[in-house]
């Protein structure tokens, strides 16, 4: 079979599985938001940390809830990272320095899981399961909860209450990321990947000499990583490890793990509103960036320019052979446009033009889909931004799904949008300006600014890959990364919670004839110009120096 053939069957067969999954996963993170009775289990979770399910929460309320459960994580992993020497399972790996369990710690709380480290030789198995694997369900179940509270924001009136963040992240959790993460991890089990609480033990080579295989429980942390968004690999290779990613089966597997959450919850949001129309609006917005993304990087990667590149079929620098470069260019495509970060080849081997579409797939504020939850609130803000230009241009107030776009609403999607620019930029500017900064490339010129930019840009918009040319394991980087990972996440969410509130707020004001229809052909190809136009407005100088110049030399 050729490579086209194979390539094209691999993303018709993800198409079609994400288009099967669509209804029924978005009906049950409907039934997750709006069901009016807990299970058994969770009517025990809130016992015990003393919540009355039914005590609905304000805006304010609801943020302080996420941001103290958040500080609480930080904090639980940050401990369980520096004293790992002396715990069990710790495989007698030591401790992080303060410095890079602060990053870590930080990383893995905001949903990033950024490594500056090699994951198969710094962290014990007691790390990997009690600290990274459980927050990346919690992580995951936390931008989901506040995408639920920025919808209800939308259907409530009249009304100061925007849910309770505890039910929405022990439902969540317990109904949704749970057994799709058993469900996968099997799967990537019957695939080949790695199960076990085994220590790391050396064999003898066929080639003569030894070898140490490094062991542990991969597939349950990879279902996790993928699903929620994550992306930070048990081995430094991530998804390009064997023992992560056997084959091209489980490569199809851990790309619709990525995206079947995210592309799901725009129906769960129709249905919300009583409106499905909404849903698919939204969805095809997700659905064109994406494919768009999925096209050029392939492109960029099978056409790739030079002797080498044209004999072998594709540039395969970096990549893995039994993979290939269109399982490559898709599962890169994927990656970048949700905030997984997971990677299944090196993408500082991507050429410019492919490396570069990754890092604006990031800069776009990864809503094509996006992470769970976070796509979905951060394409609402776009939404919001559409009609508020909308309506400017026919001199009429904005309004989006009944509700009035006023100063304080477009007040808080500007600084919703704006926060991650300003984390990335200023981020990038202060590091490749200091000596430390320029010390951690490992190139000069366009591609070592691109390195900065893209680790900055990924920090800042909780993905967490990453060029690896960068040598990001210095004081400096861990601290300013880790600073940009804070602002990236909740900056956006306080945002989002405050336009919630006051969105709850208002009466519902009736569709008249000069209303925008926001369900239509027009309002998406709308929608995808202003998240083009926002991106290209604020990233184009930055990416002119960096991987535009380089494709161009």
């Amino acid at each position: 079979m050729s490579p086209v053939l194979a390539g094209l069957l691999q993303a018709g067969l993800l198409i079609g599985l994400l288009a099967v999954c669509h209804v029924p996963l978005g009906r049950l993170l409907y039934v997750t938001a709006t069901g009016p009775r807990d299970l058994r289990v969770e009517r025990w979770c809130y016992r015990v940390i003393g919540v009355d399910p039914r005590a609905e929460q304000s805006w304010r309320h609801y943020l302080l809830a996420v941001l103290g459960f958040s500080l609480a994580g930080v904090l639980a992993l940050y401990a369980l990272l520096r004293l790992q020497y002396w715990l069990p399972l710790g495989l007698g790996r030591d401790g992080f320095d303060p410095a890079g369990a602060f990053n870590t710690a930080i990383s893995f709380v905001t949903n990033t899981n950024w490594q500056w480290y090699g994951g198969d030789n710094a962290v014990g198995h007691l790390a990997q399961m009690a600290g990274l694997a459980v927050q990346n369900f919690v992580s995951g179940a936390t931008g989901i909860a506040v995408a639920f509270a920025l919808v209800r924001g939308f259907v409530r009136t009249d009304s100061e209450r925007l849910g309770n963040f505890w039910v929405d992240l022990t439902r969540v959790t317990l109904r949704v990321l749970l057994p799709l993460a058993i469900l996968v991890a099997l799967l990537l089990v019957a695939g080949g990947a790695l199960q076990n609480l085994a220590a790391p033990y050396t064999v003898d080579a066929l080639a003569g000499g030894q070898q140490t295989l490094p062991m542990g429980p991969v597939a349950s942390q990879e279902a996790i990583k993928q699903l929620g968004t994550n992306g930070g690999g048990f081995f430094n290779a991530n998804a390009a490890h064997p023992f992560e990613n056997p084959n091209p089966v489980t490569n199809v597997l851990q790309i619709w793990a990525m995206l079947v959450i995210p592309f799901s919850l725009p129906h769960t949001f129709g249905l919300m509103l009583g409106d499905r129309r909404q849903g698919l609006a939204i969805v095809a917005v997700q659905g064109v960036l994406w494919l768009t993304s999925v096209v050029l990087i392939t492109w960029s990667e099978v056409t790739a320019r030079g002797a080498v590149p044209q004999a072998a079929g594709g540039a395969l620098e970096g990549k893995e052979w039994r993979l290939g470069v269109w399982a490559s260019a898709l599962f890169g495509a994927s990656s970048t446009g949700t905030s997984t970060g997971a990677v299944n080849s090196m993408h500082d081997s991507f050429t410019a033009a492919g490396g570069g579409m990754m890092m604006l797939n990031m800069m776009l504020g990864e809503v094509s889909p996006g992470g769970v939850g976070t796509g979905l609130y951060g394409l609402l803000l776009l939404a919001v931004l559409t009609v508020f230009v909308g309506g400017l241009m026919v001199g009429r107030t904005p309004e989006y799904l009944g509700k009035k776009i006023g100063q304080r609403e477009i007040t808080m999607v500007a600084l919703g949008i704006l926060a991650m620019p300003f984390a990335l930029l200023l981020g990038a500017a202060i590091s490749i300006s200091t000596p430390s900064g320029l010390e951690s490339l490992a190139n000069d010129g366009p591609h070592g600014l691109s390195e900065m930019l893209y680790a900055y840009a990924s920090a800042a918009n909780n993905n967490g890959s990453a060029f690896a040319g960068l040598s990001a394991g210095t004081p400096l980087l861990n601290i300013g990364l880790g600073l940009a990972m804070l602002c990236g996440r909740f900056l956006p969410i306080a945002c989002v919670l405050a336009l919630a509130g006051a969105l709850a707020r208002q009466q519902r004001v009736p569709v008249t004839a000069g209303t925008l229809p926001t369900h239509g052909p027009l309002f998406v190809a709308l929608t995808v110009a202003i998240v083009l136009i926002v991106a290209g407005l604020t990233f184009f100088p930055a990416l002119a120096l960096g991987p535009i110049a380089e494709a161009l030399l």
